[in-house]
């Protein structure tokens, strides 16, 4: 019985453990994939936005 006790916590880890791969894999794409990407770009946009054109560091910063 002890192999039971021994071999639980794994197979209960991968079995959570796939279930949100599968998750991640279902809800890659789909009708909200649009808004997640335009939510990202504007992200991006912003911290481009940040930085000097040139390439010289910020004021303050070395």
């Amino acid at each position: 019985m002890e192999y039971v006790s021994a071999l639980l916590p794994p197979v209960v880890m991968a079995a959570f453990f796939i279930g949100l791969v599968v998750t991640i894999v279902k809800s890659q794409g789909g009708p909200n994939k649009a808004k997640e990407d335009a939510v990202v770009d504007a992200a991006f946009a912003r911290a481009e936005a940040g930085r000097p054109a040139d390439g010289a560091p910020e004021p303050g910063k070395v």
